[in-house]
């Protein structure tokens, strides 16, 4: 997964002081994208990663959230990596474990019926 962060470095090369890193956990293979800038938000950076990020990572099989949830502006885009069945199970998992969702409060899954 490491390659990821190659790949996007090279999407960005030509924007100055953009800065490409990845981290994780060893044991199981996670990665954590973090791609930032001096200047901070960027509409141009953010047209460069998405969707490719989470195109890329589904060409892979990988997965861009665990089982307690995604942030809210990235909900949307969960169903790159994961069914809608186990978006679906995701949820029944969260209701039963964090019933008054005070557990990552600021972790959510995509609005879908149950």
């Amino acid at each position: 997964m490491y390659g990821l962060v190659e790949v996007v470095r090279k999407r960005v090369c030509h924007l100055p002081d953009i800065k490409v890193v990845g981290y994780g956990h060893v044991g199981d293979g996670n990665l954590h994208l973090n791609v930032s800038s001096p200047s901070g938000y960027s509409d141009e950076v953010v047209q460069l990663l998405e969707p490719f990020v989470y195109e890329w990572t589904e060409e892979r099989a990988g997965s861009i959230s665990a089982e307690h949830g995604i942030g809210l502006m990235k909900a949307p885009c969960l169903t790159y990596s994961k069914s809608h069945d186990a978006v679906q199970l995701m949820q029944r998992f969260k209701q039963l474990m964090d019933p008054h969702r005070i557990l990552n409060p600021y972790k959510v899954l995509p609005n879908t019926a149950l």
